[in-house]
């Protein structure tokens, strides 16, 4: 058995979190952090903390060295974490003391691995993004198209299919509503200033950030937040809820399996998966939260390590598994023959599905 099915050769097309499990690999947080430096070289030299020739050297050098994340493996392991390392690592590459010395100038690890995290999650939060809009695309259509024909669902009593698909949807809606202010609250840049950072330095840690954060298109907190995890918090709480709302799809398929069809090609383990994904998240959810209250902070770090990655690969994993899904559900008009409903119930259910499938139109492709 694999220890990760996302990694898992036999089940990773199953778990299959796509262009997110790149982002969640150590060539991407590599790249993510070289990132970082060079825009606090730029925030710096524009600012005439650093030399400006200094600061363009260093953004050139950012996108140009390749490091293999293997070779920080023994610094990773000395310091525990992979900062110092790549910094070393980036000075030797560059191979111009006089400008490689102002790299990481001033900056704390914690500044470079938060901001780089925000980098990578605002990316993940792009891709679940777009496989929820075709969800909802898609479950709007069924609506629509199905707004008067009649369901039975068993533990619900009378309804229309529509309003069924209207019903896996509203939920959908409303967490890619949250989306705007969720990414203005949260996807914020770090930058607090190593303590023993140059006098001349601490005093401009506030521009440095404003600057840093335009120049990563971030947030700017207008605060230190090494140990107020509440933005990492508050994204994660969004992702598990894509997980949660797409495992209540899959739970309903299972019940309502016969009264539903699926295209050819959709694995028959989909439904149980997303409801699988679900339950798990609900527990790494549960650990993220109780790993802030640590007593070290050191502890605290990798608790949010080994949870985070997990719970933003379920979310990923289930949107896609769950556009794939969508894409080829449709009712099984022959096992529904049967079904029948009130004149005053297929008024509201109609008028539900019509509803839902107006704000859908809302999240079509331009």
């Amino acid at each position: 058995m694999a220890a990760s099915l996302f990694d898992s050769q036999l089940f990773g097309s199953l778990f299959s979190a796509g262009e997110v499990s790149r982002l969640f690999s150590d060539s991407a947080e590599v790249r993510a952090m070289l990132l970082v430096e060079g825009a606090v070289a730029k925030a710096q030299g524009a600012l005439g903390i650093i030399p400006q020739d200094s600061a363009d050297a260093i953004g050139r050098a950012v996108m140009e060295v390749a490091i293999d994340p293997g070779a920080l493996h023994n610094g990773t392991r000395q310091d525990g974490t992979p900062v110092p390392a790549l910094v070393a690592a980036l000075r030797s590459e560059m191979n111009a003391p006089e400008h490689a010395q102002f790299i990481h100038w001033g900056a704390s690890t914690q500044d470079v691995t938060d901001t780089a995290l925000m980098l990578r999650l605002r990316q993940v939060l792009t891709l679940i993004e777009t496989d929820l809009k075709a969800v909802v695309t898609r479950l709007g259509v069924l609506a629509q198209t199905h707004a008067d024909l009649a369901y039975a669902r068993p533990d619900q009593g009378p309804s229309t299919f529509g309003a069924v698909a209207a019903g896996w949807g509203a939920p959908i809606i409303d967490l890619l509503e949250d989306l705007q202010s969720l990414r203005a609250r949260c996807l914020i840049v770090s930058f607090a200033g190593a303590p023993d950072a140059p006098v001349d330095l601490q005093g401009q840690v506030p521009q440095i950030r404003v600057d840093l954060a335009k120049g990563l298109a971030l947030i700017d907190p207008k605060c230190d937040w090494p140990s107020d995890r509440r933005a990492v918090l508050e994204l994660a709480d969004w992702m598990q809820g894509v997980a949660r709302v797409l495992g209540t799809l899959g739970q309903d398929g299972l019940s309502q399996s016969e009264r539903l069809m699926l295209a050819p090609d959709t694995p028959p383990a989909s439904l149980s998966m997303l409801t699988a994904m679900a339950h798990q998240g609900a527990a790494l959810i549960t650990a993220l939260h109780a790993g802030t209250q640590l007593s070290s902070p050191e502890a605290a770090h990798y608790s949010e390590r080994m949870n985070l990655p997990h719970i933003a690969l379920g979310a990923a994993t289930t949107a896609q598994s769950a556009r794939q899904l969508i894409a080829g559900l449709a009712p099984n008009i022959s096992a529904l023959a049967g079904d029948q409903i009130s004149a005053d119930l297929l008024a509201q259910a109609r008028t539900q599905a019509q509803d839902f499938a107006t704000r859908a139109k809302v999240f079509q492709p331009t």
